[in-house]
């Protein structure tokens, strides 16, 4: 950290104190409305929050946003200009499921729009490319929902791959947390300047193809990556906190596909929650997601209580 160590490096870390003081006097672009839109279950993200740690971080994505800009126009102009509309700028979200990766990709989307050039944001999730319940079931894959192999990674290569090669319209699937599965509706883009694609998995590298040859990642495609971290015990409390406050509002919908969980006790409740971050969030935080931590350029650091307590940036 900053005043911490002068070892050497291929990170930037900063303490919290220290990225703060990046805001400067910058205004609070929000209201308490729109945070409250943007803001999680259990999220403890306040406009403090918001002023002291992601106001940096978005503006730290604008000047990066605006110097691709000029590297894409001095780029056209090497080339004899054959393509002079640029592609989006793409950015990759991960994180343990509990975490709060969504409410921050939710939030960045909102201050990134605010910037003076007005740009076009759009948020995908890879939820959309689970595959279906059926399909998971068939494969044996139900109770590894979440894990690389449920999902349509072809289907989400192609997606990215669309994205990046300026296509005027790229769809991606939806995904309903009312009924845990993905639906027949479909999500339209049109040409956004940036897109911010969150998902557990999105930092994970290639796979080998059959013939052994390397394959490509969906973060190939990234122009920046976030990774929202905290500690073990931390995110299992939330998970678990998480999953009682989802049995008294969500899980309560008769349509919902956890409505059983709705009559649990408190008692009952926990037990659930823990078999089910003991048996598949747990396994796959530790195996798949946490391992992909160092690819991200920026790391956000968690404490106890939801804020973020330090920050990490790799170097350029």
């Amino acid at each position: 950290m900053v005043g911490m160590s002068r070892e050497l490096s291929p990170y930037v870390e900063l303490e919290r104190e220290a990225w703060a003081a990046l805001a400067g006097d910058a205004p609070q672009p929000l209201g308490t409305d729109e945070l409250d839109r943007v803001r999680g279950l259990g999220e403890e993200l306040d406009l403090e929050e918001v002023r002291q740690v992601y106001l940096p971080l978005t503006e730290l994505m604008t000047m990066r946003i605006r110097a691709a800009a000029g590297l894409h126009r001095a780029t056209e102009k090497f080339l004899g200009n054959p393509q002079p509309q640029r592609t989006p700028y793409v950015i990759g979200l991960a994180g343990s499921v509990a975490v709060g990766k969504s409410t921050t990709a939710r939030l960045i989307r909102e201050l990134l729009a605010r910037a003076p050039e007005n740009p076009k944001v759009e948020l995908v999730t890879t939820d959309g490319f689970l595959l279906p319940n059926a399909e998971l079931e068939r494969r044996g894959l139900l109770e590894r929902k979440g894990f690389p192999e449920s999902y349509d990674r072809k289907g989400l290569l192609r997606f990215i791959m669309n994205v990046k090669s300026g296509a005027e319209v790229v769809e991606a699937p939806v995904y309903s947390h009312l009924t845990y599965d993905v639906t027949d509706d479909v999500v339209k883009i049109h040409r956004p300047d940036i897109v911010i694609v969150e998902g557990l998995n999105v930092l994970a590298p290639a796979r080998r193809r059959g013939d052994g040859s390397p394959g490509l990642a969906i973060s190939d495609f990234f122009d920046f990556s976030v990774y929202v971290d905290a500690g073990n015990r931390d995110i299992q409390r939330w998970y678990v906190e998480r999953f009682l406050a989802l049995r008294r509002t969500a899980f309560s919908d008769p349509e919902s596909y956890f409505h059983r969980y709705s009559t649990y006790t408190d008692d009952e409740a926990v037990e659930r929650a823990q078999h089910l971050w003991n048996t598949i969030n747990w396994p796959n935080l530790r195996e798949n997601i946490m391992t992909t931590r160092g690819r991200a350029d920026l790391v956000l650091r968690k404490d106890a209580n939801h804020a973020v307590k330090w920050v990490r940036l790799r170097k350029l």
